[in-house]
């Protein structure tokens, strides 16, 4: 989340306080953790040290705590930049950690130099220790594939989640565990393609039964291109040997920034999980997905087998140049008259980087159309432009409910992904705002008498804290919406109000949450929660995330006035929020007033106190504000009846198992590497879908219409045709395919499967919470009727 306020007062005061700590203590020799390959590709960046001082100093005088860059912070640091390189604890071994100990407490000292510089050394030294260790991993994988015979009959397991397993003993050791992951990876793979190879057999079997063709040539497309076929083995092992070797050519091209940046994330890191340091392209990432848009093609992009792909296109100069299409593969990228720059291989985000640019430049993208022999290239000009990224972008939808007696209940849902703003308005002279866009969506659901409105933020994980201040006050009347605490121990508390008296919507209101409702989401959800104006539903609790960030942007300040290299943004944790009535959602989040069952509620691994660093729940002192408590009286109810609906509703009786499944996995934490095993379960699964799926279709439900409205629609009169009538529950319409009753040849049974019965879960959770809001409709019907005065007769 991005917290403005003061932004500039903080800049100035940093610029002219700006003085280094003394430090006498010394630095580790010279020779700690070197190993003959330390500097034998690249050293630290020329202006590194002045960087990584500087963002140390900052951390210690501006981040929430205040805390001095001592000892203790310098070991977080060194842990968290071991775990940023290697988070499964694989490739450093005791021996690499016991080389390395006298950096642990003593980043402190080599970073907090008297001379404004520090010695960054340490990133580079650790850094290229991983790569001896991957290099190894490597050529182990590549000698077993050589030689290993693959056998899964015995009965033993292998941990995948190493995370939080010790570092490996020795190099034999590690030996042992790259082993058992290769033997996994080898299975997935094997099960995969004998599976894709037999569902695409059958693909071919049923329609040559249907109408008589021969269509054996639509099963090669799926098991092989062309040339002599290869065996189920060779494919595997020239897979699993391209994505070892495409792990290190990513490393390997890691530049003398990119190396430090990662230092730095563990600089912030270490002092809390949501402090950051941001390279430039890092940092422009960011923007663009605050400002909702972009300047580049207009292309969806995925990695497959080392190619940049075309996954799908989006309005902009690649659709309209009617040259370019899904499934195609770019090869090579040249800025307008430049050189090409190959781009095979290339990590994902660079080739990214590489295609976006400035408004009004051209590129030029040599690319393999979609199911062209890797030989035939094709080269299309194209002008970058400014690119809207809609999908972030508020939504609305209208359901017409049927009811008892051909009645018609209406009700509004808005889908928020994100509290998004314009940073810089200079560079987006049109700004975006996400109050803006629901307030007009707010606006279409009055036009068209919405009698309740759902707000989802189930997938918001925050954003801009004005946003969200400002959009809780479309629901409510002035007020304090949330509570700030500043940095440091005399940091004072700031109440940050509503005040705009209007109103936007005054009706029946349910916020839908769940696990992954974050930061901003969590202050919405609170302050409606707190004023009694909305009903909270969804997941047991949010994130947790109770604190707020602040950018800093090191190019601003004078020690860089001079500089050839951006220096990069800090984005840091200045301050804690807490609710109105003086609760803070720090590990806590806000619980829901109705809990549905949920894959993600009870997951150790999703929530802020999975997150190192984190900080404690407290309380402060409740602000003054008038509780509207509008769902109070109908809440014993509304819950009563909820539970009762979900306790014998099919698709939550689904979820239940899942649940339970799910749950078993977690406390096992081991994976079978027995074949029949994994066929087994895998087919399990798979069959418990497809059964779910025949029990969906022959359920007669009735069927709202839906109108969908983009936030631009939202301004036209009337409404849109409603969309295609599905069942409402099966949002992974088109998961099967129709023939063979399987996932689409090409396509993973088992990852469909999953994925559908995730969206099911998803729909129903919705479909429940619209089930609520219309008993809450009827409720406050029945309540406004039975307070109403009655009429005097004459």
């Amino acid at each position: 989340m991005i917290c403005k306020f003061g932004r500039v007062a903080l800049l100035l005061a940093f610029c002219f306080t700006f003085s280094p700590r003394l430090n006498a203590a010394g630095t580790p020799a010279a020779g700690v953790g070197a190993t003959d390959s330390t500097f034998s590709q690249l050293k630290p960046a020329p202006e590194a040290g002045k960087i990584a001082f500087v963002t140390a100093y900052m951390l210690e005088n501006l981040e929430y705590m205040q805390h001095e860059f001592d000892p203790m912070i310098s070991a977080r640091v060194f842990d968290a930049y071991l775990n940023a390189l290697d988070p499964q604890h694989l490739h450093f071994l005791q021996s690499d950690l016991n080389e390395f100990a006298g950096y642990r407490t003593n980043l402190a000292r080599m970073t907090m130099q008297e001379t404004g510089v520090a010695d960054t050394r340490p990133a580079y030294e650790i850094f290229y220790r991983y790569m001896d260790r991957l290099r190894q991993h490597a050529a182990y994988v590549d000698e077993l594939l050589k030689t290993e015979k693959f056998n899964f009959t015995a009965n033993d397991r292998v941990l995948l989640n190493r995370h939080d397993s010790p570092y490996p003993k020795d190099l034999d050791a590690a030996k042992l565990i790259w082993r058992q992951r290769l033997r996994y990876e080898y299975l997935m793979e094997k099960i995969s393609r004998e599976t894709l190879k037999t569902n695409a057999l059958a693909v071919t079997f049923k329609l040559e039964k249907l109408d008589g063709t021969n269509v054996v040539g639509a099963t090669n497309q799926v098991v092989e291109k062309s040339g002599p076929p290869k065996t189920i083995q060779e494919e595997i092992v020239e897979t699993l040997g391209k994505n070892y070797r495409r792990t290190i050519k990513m490393f390997q091209e890691n530049d003398t920034y990119d190396i430090l940046n990662r230092y730095l994330e563990s600089f912030a890191r270490a002092y809390d999980p949501h402090s950051d340091y941001q390279g430039k392209d890092e940092y422009d990432d960011f923007a663009m997905q605050m400002n909702l848009s972009l300047t580049g093609i207009g292309a969806v992009l995925k990695s497959e087998d080392g190619y940049c792909k075309i996954d799908d296109l989006m309005d902009g100069p690649a659709k309209t140049s009617h040259q370019i299409h899904a499934n195609d593969r770019i090869v090579a990228v040249a800025q307008s008259n430049q050189p090409p720059v190959e781009i095979v291989e290339m990590p994902l985000t660079k080739a990214v980087r590489l295609i976006r640019g400035p408004k009004g430049t051209e590129v030029r993208l040599t690319i393999i159309p979609a199911g062209a022999p890797d030989s035939v290239r094709q080269i299309v000009i194209l002008t970058r432009d400014e690119i809207k990224l809609e999908n972030s972008e508020a939504k609305g939808k209208i359901f017409d409910v049927p009811g008892p007696k051909d009645t018609t209940t209406r009700l509004g849902l808005i889908d928020l992904p994100s509290f998004y703003a314009t940073i810089d308005s200079t560079a987006n002279p049109t700004p975006r705002s996400t109050t803006a866009d629901v307030a007009q969506l707010l606006k279409k659901f009055r036009k068209e008498n919405v009698s309740g409105v759902i707000l989802d933020l189930r997938r918001n994980g925050g954003g801009s804290l004005e946003e969200a201040i400002r959009l809780a006050g479309l629901f409510i009347k002035e007020g304090p919406v949330v509570q700030i605490k500043r940095a440091g121990p005399k940091g004072g508390i700031e109440v940050l109000e509503d005040t705009d008296p209007s109103v936007a919507y005054d009706g029946p209101l349910i916020v839908l949450t769940s696990k992954f409702s974050a930061s901003a989401s969590e202050i919405v959800a609170g302050a409606l929660q707190d004023y009694g104006r909305a009903l909270i539903v969804g997941d047991t609790s949010t994130f947790g995330k109770g604190t707020a960030q602040q950018i800093y942007y090191l190019s601003r300040l004078p020690t860089f006035s001079d500089s050839t290299h951006d220096p990069g943004t800090l984005k840091l944790t200045n301050s804690k929020f807490y609710r109105a009535s003086g609760a803070s959602t720090e590990n806590k989040g806000v619980l829901a007033d109705i809990a549905l069952p949920s894959l993600w509620s009870d997951s150790p691994e999703i929530g802020e106190t999975a997150l190192d660093n984190h900080f404690e729940y407290d309380t402060i002192k409740s602000s003054h504000y008038d509780k509207v408590d509008m769902v109070q009286a109908e809440m014993p109810e509304l819950l009563r009846r909820s539970i009762q609906r979900t306790a014998t509703n099919k698709e939550f009786a689904y979820l239940r198992e899942d649940i339970e499944r799910i749950h078993k996995q977690h406390e096992d934490k081991t994976v079978s590497l027995n074949e029949k095993e994994q066929l087994a379960d895998r087919a399990r699964i798979i069959a418990e879908h497809q059964q779910r799926e025949k029990e969906r279709a022959a359920m007669k439900l009735d069927q709202p219409k839906v109108y969908d409205l983009t936030v631009a629609q939202a301004n036209e009169p009337g409404l849109p045709p409603p969309a295609k009538p599905t069942n409402e529950v099966s949002t992974a319409e088109g998961n099967l395919d129709p023939l063979t009753e399987a996932a689409p040849s090409g396509r993973d049974e088992l990852t469909e499967a999953l994925s559908a019965e995730s969206l099911h879960a998803e729909a129903a959770g919705l479909q429940e919470a619209k089930s609520i809001l219309l008993d809450y409709i009827a409720l406050l019907k029945d309540r406004t009727n039975k307070t109403a005065t009655p009429m005097l007769a004459k």
